[in-house]
């Protein structure tokens, strides 16, 4: 599932192609927005928090979405032949005389008043990317962290009403460089190492957006996520992966069992 430096990334794409002109075509493939007209608005930017996407409008509109598992936005040239949006998992289309943005295998689309955007929110811990959270959200975060002393931390990152926007990839990663076992309590964890560790979350996250703006994503390599197998780069130990049994799903979680052991 796409994580929120990639949500960042396609942010910041889309405002780069969209923002400033009138859409030409604009074509919701949604069941509970296919009869919207957006044609000739202007898109202002997009707005990315945590995984989820806002397409605001200059005519007080948000087009909201969710990449869900396998979704993502990509823009072509209008006129071209990748910009006819022909293809069948294409669930939006928007474009202007520049560019055409289309949004493939979307898992979530909404278009609501933008002064409603918090509707859809509601609920969501703070953004670990947003320009607020090295104060007030990372506040917020910690104490949410331990809501349920006794969840594993794993699952307590992946929970998207802890902070928004860490997934099983910086939620691995960022275990792996406090040297941190998955599986321990969050309520066990001192409040001092709780703000450390989203500080590390957001720092590597960052890092992330940084390197994927000069060499696109998949451009940072993992220590632990996705290295089943594989020599840890830190003692040799190879990587293993277990499970945060979060019901309905059961997200992978990688990590060393030598530099993050548990309990004996």
């Amino acid at each position: 599932m796409p994580e929120g430096d990639v949500l960042r990334l396609t942010a910041e794409r889309l405002t780069a192609a969209l923002r400033g002109l009138p859409l030409v075509r604009a074509e919701l493939r949604w069941p509970s927005a296919g009869a919207a007209n957006l044609t000739g608005a202007t898109a202002l930017e997009t707005s990315a928090y945590g995984k989820h996407l806002l397409t605001r409008l200059d005519d007080g509109r948000t087009l909201h979405t969710h990449l869900r598992m396998e979704g993502l936005w990509k823009v072509h040239r209008t006129g071209s032949r990748d910009a006819s949006a022909r293809n069948p998992a294409i669930r939006a289309v928007l474009a202007t005389d520049a560019w055409t943005a289309t949004g493939w295998h979307l898992g979530m689309l909404d278009l609501l008043r933008t002064h409603d955007e918090s509707r859809i929110l509601n609920g969501l811990g703070p953004d670990v990317l947003g320009a607020d959270f090295p104060t007030t959200g990372l506040a917020d975060g910690v104490a949410r962290l331990v809501r349920e002393p006794e969840r594993p931390l794993c699952a307590a990152l992946l929970d998207q009403r802890t902070v928004a926007g860490i997934g099983t990839i910086w939620m691995a990663e960022s275990l792996f460089a406090r040297r941190l076992w998955p599986w321990r309590p969050a309520g066990t964890l001192p409040e001092g190492e709780r703000a450390v560790l989203l500080r590390t979350a957001r720092r590597l996250m960052e890092r992330s957006v940084t390197v994927g703006r000069a060499r696109g994503l998949g451009s940072v390599e993992m220590h632990v996520h996705g290295r089943a197998g594989r020599p840890c780069h830190r003692c040799g130990t190879p990587v293993a992966v277990g499970t945060a049994n979060e019901k309905p799903y059961e997200r992978p979680v990688f990590w060393c069992p030598t530099c993050q052991a548990g309990p004996a």
